[in-house]
C-alpha cells in the first residue's frame, strides 16, 4: 500500500469549517507544520513580518489544556486512574463546545493522540472533525529527537517507543495516549481517506516547495505559490531556532536544553549503535517498511 502523500490522491475537497487535526509521534515535525500554517495564514491576511515562534498559538490550538477539562468538570484533574476515566469520557464534549462552537471556519488542532480508544470512549470527536494531517518520521530519528525531548537515554526512548505510553496530567495538559510508535502511525494511516493527508518528515525536509505546496492545496488555503514560499521561510528550522535562542519558546519542556535542535533526517546512521537499530527494526519493521524507513 503507497501512503506517500500525492496530490492526486489527497486534494479532493474538504469541509471548510471544523476540526482539522494536526496529528503525529511526538518530535515528528508537527511543530514546524504548525509554524507554517501560522505564517502562511498570517500572510493571507496581509503580514509584512514573520510570525513569532511563540504565537503560532493564535492560528493553531491544542485540545488537551487542563483548563478546557477543569472547566468542564468542575475540578482541576489530576492523574489518578479515576479523573483520567472522566477526562477520557468528555473529551468529545470539549473538542465541541471549548473549541468547534467558538471558532468560525476550520481550526487546526494539534495532537500526539493516536486514532484510539482512551478507558472506552474514542479520542477524536468525528461529529466536529473536517480531516486532519497526519506527519510521519522515521523512528530510527525520533528515537535520538524524543530522548533528547524526555531527557532520557536512547535505550529509554526506545523503549518508550515500544510501550502503551500516555502522558502525565498537570495543571497544564491532560494526559495524551501516544501508543507505541507502530500503533500510533498504524492509528491514523491504516486505511487511505480523502481527509487525512499523509507526509512524511523527510519529504518536508528534501522536497520543501512541493510538499508544503501540495499540504497547502489540499487544505483549500487559497494561498498562491509566492504566498506558500513565503511561508517557508518565515517557517524555516533555522528562523524557529534563531528564535528559540533569542527568546525562548514556551512549549519547551522545562528539562530540555532547547525544543528546536537539529532537524535533519539520518541523525541516526552516526548516532544509533547496531544494536539499537536492530531493536527499533524488530519493534516496528512493519510500518517502517511501508514508508520507505527500513535501513540499507
Amino acid at each position: 500500500m503507497n501512503m506517500q502523500p500525492a496530490a492526486a490522491q489527497q486534494t479532493s475537497p474538504q469541509p471548510k469549517s471544523g476540526l482539522v487535526w494536526l496529528a503525529s509521534y511526538p518530535k515528528s515535525g508537527n511543530t514546524w507544520t504548525r509554524a507554517f500554517l501560522s505564517n502562511l495564514a498570517s500572510i493571507i491576511d496581509g503580514a509584512q513580518e514573520l510570525l513569532d515562534v511563540n504565537s503560532i498559538g493564535r492560528f493553531t490550538i491544542g485540545e488537551n489544556f487542563t483548563q478546557f477539562y477543569t472547566d468542564r468538570l468542575g475540578f482541576a484533574p489530576t492523574g489518578s486512574e479515576e479523573h483520567r476515566k472522566q477526562i477520557a469520557a468528555v473529551r468529545h464534549a470539549v473538542q465541541q463546545e471549548e473549541i468547534a462552537d467558538k471558532f468560525e471556519g476550520l481550526i487546526f488542532v494539534k495532537t500526539h493522540n493516536a486514532l484510539a480508544i482512551d478507558r472506552g470512549h474514542s479520542i477524536i470527536n468525528f461529529a466536529v472533525t473536517s480531516g486532519a494531517v497526519y506527519i510521519v518520521r522515521n523512528p530510527l530519528d525520533v528515537a535520538i529527537s524524543l530522548s533528547h525531548h524526555m531527557n532520557k537515554t536512547i535505550d529509554q526512548a526506545i523503549a518508550v517507543m515500544d510501550s502503551l505510553a500516555e502522558t502525565a496530567v498537570n495543571e497544564k495538559r491532560v494526559h495524551e495516549v501516544w501508543d507505541s510508535w507502530s500503533n500510533h502511525v498504524l492509528s491514523w494511516t491504516r486505511k487511505p481517506h480523502r481527509a487525512i493527508y499523509v507526509m512524511r518528515y523527510e519529504d518536508m525536509l528534501s522536497d520543501t516547495e512541493k510538499t508544503f505546496g501540495a499540504l497547502a492545496q489540499h487544505l483549500l488555503l487559497g494561498a498562491t505559490p509566492e504566498q506558500v514560499t513565503k511561508a517557508i521561510d518565515w517557517s524555516s528550522f533555522d528562523k524557529l531556532k534563531s528564535q528559540e535562542e533569542k527568546d525562548g519558546f514556551k512549549e519547551k519542556p522545562e528539562h530540555a536544553e532547547r525544543f528546536f535542535r537539529e532537524g535533519r533526517a539520518g541523525q541516526w546512521k552516526d548516532i544509533l549503535t547496531p544494536a539499537q537499530v536492530d531493536r527499533i527494526v524488530k519493534d516496528h519493521g512493519e510500518q517502517m517498511a511501508r514508508f520507505s524507513y527500513l535501513p540499507d
